[in-house]
């Protein structure tokens, strides 16, 4: 089965998120959505997520599923609004409890966090399925950008997140914490063992040296081929050696500190304080 599938691209963080309907119904997923958020003012908004909203609306379809590729750390994640709006099940990948572990030390969450995923309806593992109407969706566990990294396979379509990019730029770094160059190249092995056909859709997209368009679909054939990173055969060695050497000279994403204390929380703000106000936490030297 084909899923008709719509893109939403924030302009603020290059994401794309997704809304797949089942051609047969109603049924539909969101996937990695947006919540709006001004890092200087600490300024949340829903334009983006408004925009969801508007088309399924519009559409009249029913949201089965609000989907995570994974923990974001460059973007907050929409999630339990669109669920307010409009239902559906919150899943991410079972690895979230990793993830969780590891930046509850970094932010100092103390013993009243949660790391057992509980924050989320669903947590998927390897091999699991589940259903949008009639269309079956599979799961493969693809991490190495970080440790909880899903990819959807949904009828002829993959949702990879972050793992790879369109094949002129290439694919996800690995230096977050959990990360792994080496543990990436296997699991993108995984997505180009799919059927040359299938249809991968991306996370992100920054526009290549001399491309003029945002772009978030290609195959898996132009992947195998074309990917300026791992594409016409690139053996492992040589990809971890370029992954790990480029990621040495990369920034942290701008959103990174918001983004995490909301994300893995499925997209919940922490706790306010006793005057009812919420405060987000800056780890010094710790990233």
């Amino acid at each position: 089965m084909s899923p008709d599938v719509t893109a939403f691209f924030d302009d603020a963080t290059n994401t794309i998120s997704y809304v797949v309907r089942d051609p047969s119904g109603s049924a539909c997923a969101i996937i990695d959505s947006v919540l709006d958020f001004d890092y200087a003012s600490g300024r949340t908004d829903t334009r983006s997520a408004d925009a969801l909203i508007d088309f399924v609306t519009r559409e009249g379809l029913e949201v089965q599923w609000v989907l995570e590729t994974h923990v974001h750390a460059d973007h907050l994640s929409a999630a339990p609004y669109l669920q307010e709006k409009l239902g559906g099940k919150i899943g991410i990948g079972d690895r979230i409890r990793v993830v969780q572990d590891t930046f509850g030390k970094v932010f100092n969450e103390g013993t009243e966090f949660q790391r057992d995923g509980s924050q989320f309806d669903r947590l998927f593992e390897e091999g699991d399925s589940f259903h949008i109407g009639q269309m079956r969706g599979d799961v493969l566990h693809t991490p190495g950008h970080t440790p909880a990294c899903l990819t959807y396979v949904i009828g002829d379509a993959a949702f990879v997140g972050d793992t790879l990019f369109m094949p002129d730029f290439g694919t996800a770094r690995c230096d977050f914490p959990g990360g792994s160059s080496e543990t990436l190249y296997a699991s993108i092995q995984k997505i180009l063992a799919l059927p040359d056909a299938t249809r991968i859709f991306v996370g992100h997209d920054y526009k290549a040296p001399g491309r003029d368009e945002y772009a978030w679909e290609s195959t898996v054939g132009e992947q195998k081929a074309r990917n300026v990173h791992v594409g016409a055969g690139r053996d492992r060695e040589s990809f971890v050696k370029m992954r790990d050497e480029r990621d040495a000279t990369l920034a942290m994403p701008k959103l990174i500190i918001p983004s995490l204390q909301v994300n893995m929380r499925a997209g919940q703000m922490p706790p306010a304080d006793a005057q009812g106000d919420v405060f987000l936490k800056v780890p010094v030297n710790k990233l």
